[in-house]
């Protein structure tokens, strides 16, 4: 039966086209990769210009066989990739550069390293969009799609178990004795001439103009759609290829059937805590509970290094670059007063602590967002900028 439909697809659809008496190429099969490589060198060392290689995949060295150039599909590719990291550089400096200015941690408005990812995945999509562009349009020379070549026995065994190789009548070298003596030299199994079809060269040559080839176009275009829906929508979550969407384990926030509370979210064991982490202990007390313990951290060039970047990201924000207050958010969130009070200065570094590592009033925790060492390094660095608004005549120097 399937014979039957499959036979019946081909008298209709596989017709072959009459064809005129104009001679197009010569051409000739070879059944292994070694005898079309040699065919391939000696045609282009006999000085023909207009000839192609068919082979049913990719042979190694074809193209030194053949003495082609360098293609310029990559300057092609080459051009999309700089087409799309400049569109991605402009699109994201104009968004969160000049259009809408956010301050995001202390860092720039523009942020060259996050922005990477982005740039490089524009980069690989105009570059591919650009490449299959030209090589359709441009290198196919489409919209012109018939060959002489096509619906020709050559073509079917090029593109089964056969290698191919053809002169074109348009070469200037062409005598089409000659060409068939060489091939046959060069132990060709099968040499025939290729005679152009007969066809309509008005809807050939403009097939965009052609509603049947336009319907089709379109057809393939739905087919593909309803299939990829199918696939992706429906497929997936049928058995066995439902395995990856329905796994034995719960989402945040719904309800658990394994528990009797309902809960699936669960609570740490009471008094448990994390290997090699020391929680703090007066976390949730007032300031005036806490026992005043020394900066475990050492002042030193590189940990005031670490306090300063851990401050402009985290602090500089709300208490402005030099702790004065000044707020660098615009009026966006309450400014905190300054940390160039008496308050503040005759604090130890532990209350400091303290009020970073439990928040103060408007001021959140940061306990999550800032690790135990970074803390105490901003402390430092905290004190580096007080001394330097407030600094003794015995900090300046005398000559």
């Amino acid at each position: 039966m399937i014979g039957n439909i499959l036979k019946k697809f081909d008298e209709k659809f596989l017709k072959t086209e009459p064809r005129t008496g104009d001679l197009y190429a010569v051409s000739a099969l070879f059944d292994t990769p070694d005898q079309i490589i040699h065919a391939a060198e000696e045609v282009s060392d006999a000085g023909y210009k207009k000839f192609d290689v068919l082979t049913p995949y990719p042979i190694h060295g074809m193209d030194g066989a053949m003495g082609l150039k360098d293609t310029r599909i990559g300057w092609v590719a080459m051009l999309g990739g700089i087409s799309g990291v400049s569109l991605a550089f402009l699109m994201i400096w104009w968004m969160v550069g000049v259009n809408y200015t956010n301050v995001f941690g202390g860092k720039p408005f523009f942020n060259l390293p996050p922005s990477i990812p982005i740039m490089f995945e524009l980069t690989v999509l105009i570059a591919s969009l650009t490449l299959v562009g030209a090589l359709i349009v441009i290198f196919n020379k489409l919209p012109l799609n018939a060959n002489p070549l096509m619906d020709t026995a050559f073509m079917k065994s090029v593109t089964s178990d056969k290698f191919g190789i053809y002169i074109e009548a348009k070469d200037t070298k062409f005598n089409r004795d000659e060409v068939r003596a060489l091939f046959e030299k060069l132990g060709s199994a099968e040499v025939s001439d290729i005679h152009y079809p007969e066809y309509d060269l008005g809807k050939t040559k403009n097939p965009l103009l052609d509603m049947k080839f336009m319907g089709n176009v379109a057809g393939v275009a739905v087919v593909t759609a309803l299939i990829t829906y199918f696939a992706l929508n429906v497929l997936i979550f049928l058995p066995p290829f439902s395995w990856m969407h329905y796994q034995p384990r719960v989402n945040a926030q719904t309800e658990s059937k394994f528990f009797k509370d309902g809960f699936s979210m669960r609570k740490p064991v009471e008094g448990t805590v994390a290997r090699g982490f020391i929680p703090y202990e007066f976390k949730g007390m007032p300031d005036s509970l806490i026992t005043i313990t020394p900066n475990p951290v050492p002042v030193t060039q590189k940990v005031l290094e670490l306090g300063k970047k851990r401050y402009d990201t985290y602090c500089s924000p709300c208490h402005g670059n030099y702790g004065k207050g000044d707020s660098r958010l615009r009026g966006q969130f309450p400014a905190p007063p300054t940390l160039h009070s008496q308050k503040v200065m005759n604090w130890k570094d532990a209350n400091i602590y303290h009020v970073i590592t439990n928040g103060q009033n408007v001021m959140p925790s940061y306990e999550k967002s800032i690790s135990r060492d970074d803390r105490w390094a901003i402390i430092h660095y905290v004190r580096v900028l007080q001394r330097s608004a407030n600094a003794p005549d015995s900090d300046f120097e005398t000559k």
